[in-house]
């Protein structure tokens, strides 16, 4: 059953899908855009908007906010889309950014946001090819095994190859495990704090976008003046050499050597098997090409090949697997797992089930611990021991939690946190913020960032950098909360635009003033500060609307119990620092 409206040409506002209904409908809505530029400041107005008190992350109508910026498309690395919606993880805000394609193919068809509301009855897919969007039945891709597959199928069904994108879930997000993922164009995903999940409740399979809409600048001479010197930086600089050449993965061996790479549950801060999974070790054996987002020279997605045995009479599978530092740490060094192909293979399972990693592999790091210590048994694991290091077991129980076949690896789909509080362990559940945490320990910034930071990211306000910032002289922790600060406000006005935090330093205050010009927009420094601090308020009236309380914030004793770069934590240090945050933030 397919049910197709037209859009009207031209419009390039906010495009609201009731899926209901399927219908949709169009709204001019410039007096956002004015202000707040586009990306995370349109998509968190427009969620206070949409949201109704008392609204749980899995209604219906709740909306799913999808918002790119002013910069997409235009200016080198400028390829991210933000995903804004309601954590059916920690029930918080839940914000994620994806590249791929997906900026880029919005651009081309017209809109620059996307406010998906209600639930369809039956599973459908969205495809918006220009001006037409079309709602398809999607029974006979819904039960299938593998995110990846499902983006082979439509793109052997749909039009618009060059210029589309396609982002859909695999059967973890159908089943309701709560950090589901969002899987873009393969090689990218929405993956942090479940909006596979809310796909899932939606009965939304996938959605896809193409389109052939042209972006003219008002004052092109400028532009393109603009654009070659953003290139160079980029290109010839050396500021994101890092990211091409080894990637995120070059941080394994740094943080080893620096004690702050969580390993086997956050017992440990260097892994003695560094070495056999680091991103030299990777580059030189498996890795086979790096891949861009659309519209970014820098080619930050390291994909490695990795060939298995399926049969024994000498028949073999090549599957290409696209790595980083996190994916590493989480089903590496979290699970005391040394060997590279286990690592990936362990990475492609959680691909296609459709499941964020980094979540995935706290859970079974905390499981494994549990079972160590006699307080589960082969009772709630049906028979699987858990231990570190043991790959065949971590691909069962990665295809166990997705399944759920009993109440353990139901809790297990749920979180570390709603797993801990029924089975216990919460002292050494590794979570901040109801989040399974990523790849640092590196000392009191960077646990303060995770805390406070408005979806519990390293990448809301780079509180691991404000330790690396003391490692050759002491800060204050009044100065590490005003670098936390200072930066969380930062990047809030970078992902207006919605630029790759890997350019960061590419894009300064001055740098976005002048590519805002170029395409015929004026703003001030002052006016991009204040943005970032207004965006920081609006969020957590949202996260206060969702239920967060700093009385509530969960302390667990292993951020106590093992050494992070800068030496011991003590928990009532953090907890001034908390209160500092909360006093100069006024929240």
């Amino acid at each position: 059953m397919t049910t197709e409206q037209y859009a009207i040409p031209g419009l390039k506002n906010v495009l609201y899908i009731d899926l209901t209904g399927h219908s949709y409908y169009i709204k001019d809505r410039r007096d956002l855009y004015e202000k707040y530029i586009g990306g995370v400041g349109v998509a968190t107005n427009l969620m206070l908007e949409e949201y109704t008190e008392g609204t749980g992350p899995l209604d219906p109508e709740i909306p799913i906010i999808l918002s790119t910026g002013p910069l997409s498309g235009i200016y080198p690395t400028c390829t991210k889309t933000v995903a804004l919606f309601r954590s059916p993880l920690n029930g918080e805000l839940g914000e994620s950014y994806a590249g791929g394609h997906l900026a880029m193919s919005l651009r081309y068809s017209g809109f620059e946001t996307i406010v998906i509301k209600g639930a369809s009855k039956y599973p459908v897919y969205v495809a918006i090819h220009n001006d037409k969007v079309s709602f398809r039945d999607a029974s006979s891709i819904w039960n299938l095994s593998s995110a990846i597959d499902v983006g082979k199928i439509l793109r052997d069904v749909e039009p618009g190859a060059g210029r589309r994108s396609i982002i859909r879930i695999g059967p973890a997000g159908e089943r309701g495990v709560t950090y589901a993922s969002v899987n873009v164009d393969t090689y990218r995903h929405f993956g942090r704090l479940g909006l596979g999940t809310v796909f899932g409740a939606k009965k939304l399979k996938a959605l896809l976008v193409s389109g052939n809409e042209e972006i003219r600048s008002p004052q092109h001479k400028d532009y393109k003046k603009t654009y070659s010197k953003f290139y160079d930086i980029i290109v010839k600089s050396g500021l994101t050499e890092k990211y091409h050449n080894l990637g995120t993965s070059e941080n394994i061996l740094v943080l080893n050597a620096l004690k702050g790479l969580p390993t086997r549950n956050l017992q440990s801060t260097s892994f003695e098997g560094a070495e056999t999974i680091s991103g030299e070790l990777f580059a030189e054996k498996y890795l086979i090409r790096r891949v861009s987002c659309s519209g970014c020279p820098i080619g930050c997605v390291h994909v490695a090949m990795l060939r298995r045995p399926f049969s024994k009479a000498h028949e073999y599978e090549t599957l290409n697997i696209s790595y980083d530092y996190e994916l590493i740490y989480a089903l590496g060094t979290n699970l005391g797992v040394a060997d590279p192909e286990a690592v990936l293979e362990l990475i492609d399972a959680c691909e296609k089930a459709g499941v964020d990693i980094i979540s995935m592999g706290v859970v079974l790091a905390w499981a494994t611990e549990m079972q160590q210590r006699g307080i589960i048994s082969t009772n709630e694991t049906r028979g699987l021991e858990l231990s570190w290091g043991d790959k065949a077991a971590y691909l069962k129980a990665i295809d166990l939690v997705v399944k759920a076949p009993n109440d353990f690896y139901a809790a297990l789909g749920k979180g570390v946190v709603y797993a801990s509080k029924k089975y216990g362990g919460q002292e050494f559940a590794v979570q901040l913020g109801g989040l399974e945490i990523p790849g640092y320990h590196t000392g009191l910034g960077n646990m303060l960032g995770l805390t406070v930071g408005s979806r519990h990211s390293h990448l809301d306000n780079a509180g691991y950098a404000a330790d690396q910032a003391s490692f050759n002289r002491q800060l204050s922790d009044e100065k590490i909360v005003e670098n936390i600060i200072e930066e969380e406000d930062r990047r809030s006005v970078l992902n207006c635009m919605v630029s790759c935090l890997f350019a960061r330093n590419v894009y300064t205050y001055q740098n976005i003033i002048e590519a805002l010009k170029g395409i015929g927009i004026e703003k001030t420094e002052e006016e991009l500060k204040e943005l970032g601090r207004d965006i920081f308020r609006k969020k957590y009236e949202l996260k206060k609307k969702f239920g967060f309380k700093f009385e509530q914030i969960t302390l667990p004793k292993r951020f106590f119990e093992t050494a992070s770069t800068t030496g011991m934590l003590e928990e009532e240090r953090v907890r001034r620092a908390i209160e500092m945050y909360r006093q100069k933030r006024g929240v």
